[in-house]
Order: C-alpha cells, then sequence, then structure tokens
C-alpha cells in the first residue's frame, strides 16, 4: 500500500513538474506571408526563426525556458495581418510578436502590439513610421532614409550619375519611403530627378511610365520595390529601348526568383542590402552553412535580418528573465530597448532613441547572374 502510495505521490509530482515546465514556456508569435506575391520572402524568415528555434531548443533554452514559434501567415495583406496578431495576442498570448515582414504589414500589425504592450520586433520592415508607432515596436533592419542616403551617393559618387527617373508603387509604404529619400538625398548631392511615375498595386504593364522615362533619358532608373515587379520593369525597359539607364534599388531586390523573372536586363543593376552571404566573416560562415543544411539553400537578407532579430530577442529574454525572474512583456520591453551587444551576422547590434539598429549596409550588383559584393556603406 505504502509503495503504491510512493508511486502516486511520483507521478502527481512528475504530472505537476511537467505542467510547470510547460507554464514557463516562452511563446512568441511570427507573423510572416509564407503565401502571396512576397511568399518567398516570408518563407526565408519563417525558415530561419524556426532554425533559431532549434538551435536555442537545443543548447537548454533560454534560462532553463524551451522556446516555441508560433507561425501565423498574413499573405502579405496589412488586413490579414492585423488579424493574424489580434490572435496571437489575444488567443495564444504570446509573449512577443516577431514580424511582419513588409513596411505595410507592419503598419497595420504593430499598432495592435502597441496597444495590447506586447513588444513587437519586425525583422525587415524598413519604412520609418514603423518604430514611430510606439515604445514597444522595434526593427532588425536599417531604415528607408539610409537605404535613399547610401544608393543616391552611390549613384552620384561611383555611377558619376547627374540625372536620375523614378517609378514606384504609389500605394506601398516602403516604395514611397524609398523614393522620397532617394530624391531628396540625390538631389541634396547635386543630382536631379527628371522624371517620376508611379503605378499602384497589381499592375503588369509599364510601357507609358517607361516611355516617359525613355524620353527623359536618365543616367540611373531608381526602382525601390520588390523582386517581382522590379524584374517586369527592368524588361520592359530594355524592350522600349532604355539602353543607358543602370537599374537601382533597393533590399525588396533580394530575392533568388529576381533572375529568372528578370533574366539578362537587371545585369548590371545595382541594389542596397543587409547581408552578403558570401561574406568570410566568422558568424556569417556559420549561419551560412547551418541554414544551408536545414534548407539546401543559401539564406538570403530576410533570412539573415531574422537570424539578427532572433539574437535581438535572445539577448533581451536572457536579461529579462534574469531580472525578474520570470516571463514578463514589460521587462522584455525595457530589455529589448537597452540592446547593446546582440550579435548577429550582421555584427553586434544596438538600438538608437527610436528603437532602430545602428548597422552598415552592402551593395550588391547583378553580375553574370548572380548576385555580388560591391562595397560596404557604414551609417
Amino acid at each position: 500500500m505504502l509503495r503504491k502510495s510512493l508511486v502516486l505521490v511520483v507521478l502527481v509530482l512528475l504530472i505537476m513538474s511537467a505542467v510547470a515546465l510547460g507554464a514557463e514556456e516562452i511563446i512568441i508569435g511570427l507573423v510572416t506571408p509564407v503565401t502571396g506575391d512576397v511568399a518567398t520572402f516570408g518563407m526565408s524568415v519563417r525558415n530561419a526563426a524556426l532554425l533559431w528555434e532549434k538551435q536555442v531548443n537545443s543548447r537548454g533554452g533560454i534560462q532553463g525556458r524551451k522556446v516555441k514559434i508560433l507561425v501565423e501567415d498574413d499573405k502579405g495583406t496589412p488586413a490579414e495581418t492585423a488579424n493574424a496578431v489580434s490572435k496571437l495576442i489575444s488567443q495564444s498570448k504570446v509573449l512577443m510578436i516577431m514580424g511582419p515582414v513588409t513596411s505595410k504589414c507592419a503598419n497595420a500589425g504593430a499598432p495592435i502590439g502597441q496597444a495590447n504592450k506586447v513588444p513587437v520586433l519586425t525583422p525587415t520592415a524598413t519604412d520609418q513610421a514603423v518604430t514611430a508607432i510606439g515604445d514597444h515596436v522595434f526593427r532588425a533592419c536599417f531604415i528607408d532614409p539610409f537605404q535613399g542616403q547610401v544608393m543616391s551617393k552611390f549613384a552620384l559618387e561611383t555611377l558619376k550619375a547627374k540625372t536620375a527617373a523614378m517609378l514606384y508603387d504609389i500605394g506601398n509604404d516602403y516604395t514611397k519611403g524609398l523614393a522620397e529619400n532617394f530624391k531628396k538625398f540625390f538631389e541634396a548631392g547635386g543630382g536631379k530627378v527628371v522624371v517620376s511615375e508611379t503605378y499602384g498595386a497589381g499592375e503588369s504593364d509599364f510601357s507609358a511610365q517607361l516611355t516617359k522615362i525613355k524620353k527623359a533619358n536618365p543616367d540611373v532608373l531608381w526602382l525601390p520595390d520588390y523582386y517581382n515587379t522590379v524584374g517586369l520593369i527592368t524588361r520592359q525597359a530594355r524592350q522600349l529601348g532604355i539602353k543607358k539607364a543602370v537599374f537601382l534599388g533597393a533590399d525588396g531586390w533580394d530575392s533568388p526568383e529576381l533572375l529568372p523573372i528578370a533574366g539578362e536586363s537587371i545585369e548590371g543593376g545595382f541594389f542596397s542590402n543587409h547581408f552578403f552571404a558570401g561574406s568570410t566573416q566568422p558568424a556569417v560562415v556559420a549561419f551560412v552553412r547551418d541554414y544551408e543544411a536545414a534548407y539546401k539553400s543559401e539564406p538570403d537578407a530576410l533570412a539573415a535580418l531574422t537570424w539578427d532579430a532572433c539574437a535581438i530577442a535572445e539577448s533581451a529574454l536572457n536579461a529579462s528573465i534574469k531580472k525578474v525572474g520570470k516571463l514578463d512583456r514589460a521587462a522584455l520591453r525595457d530589455a529589448l530597448a537597452a540592446t547593446r551587444d546582440a550579435q548577429g551576422v550582421s555584427g553586434k547590434m544596438a538600438f538608437d532613441e527610436n528603437r532602430n539598429p545602428i548597422k552598415p549596409a552592402v551593395i550588391l550588383e547583378v553580375k553574370n547572374a548572380k548576385f555580388a559584393y560591391k562595397s560596404t556603406i557604414n551609417p
């Protein structure tokens, strides 16, 4: 009888221990587009986050607590983003939100996190307005003004461009911000934007806009959109006889799908980015090795930025749990804001007063149907 009682007690204790351990699990919501127009972006983000989850748990978790990432597909649309963020906060009770991925989606989802005092850390949304939403919103990428400054400086100083044209999506926060900032810095540096044309979401015929651009005969053509649209534009531009203009863009170009969509038309183009997979830095080499082993493909900048976001989150989670002894959103927010030396594949990162990271940009060239390193630009 005594033996049965002891067995029962042990079983109860084991069950209680399991429940306690489950309650201590760190639940993070990941909002990313694994379907839709920018699904390659979303898949890269998801892959990197799940690779980090696996690796951090193999190391024993964070302060003895396992990490669980709950993935919600926002399909790259603001309405779906708002639903996904609301669900993760109200139903799943996540400690924090990782994502959203694009700027227009971050601008839809971050206010919900802010209103509920849930930390939001977007790996990739570069629109300056995102972190202005509130003190619970952070990012792991540099912002559009920096990209506009980097590429305008490159156009003026390296390409010796004197004139530029712009073609961008008027309804996208990301493309509008990049266009405004490129123009600002290009003209401040002595260049002139001779024509600025726009289009709407979903358009695929750009012949009218490109005809006007051809007539202006610019030295460079600024195309600050995502790979799927940029590839269509560059093909049509070359077919219409725009031969001289060098195509310039930003991190939205970074997808293996750009090259098959654009073909030879994109050859010789340049874009700003957060990461170069061919770097010999030890942190980059290790990340590329592990990512390729897991997914049989080379990581892009979206994957790298997500890895950096995870590094920031891990550092802040360690600090906040040590400080208050439990999982606490307010303590995590404060620890995120105090981040100074989180080690990512883009180097050590620290947040400025607006919760934006201080970090360099790289410029990549489309050369021989591949992305090749051109230069690094520091803040």
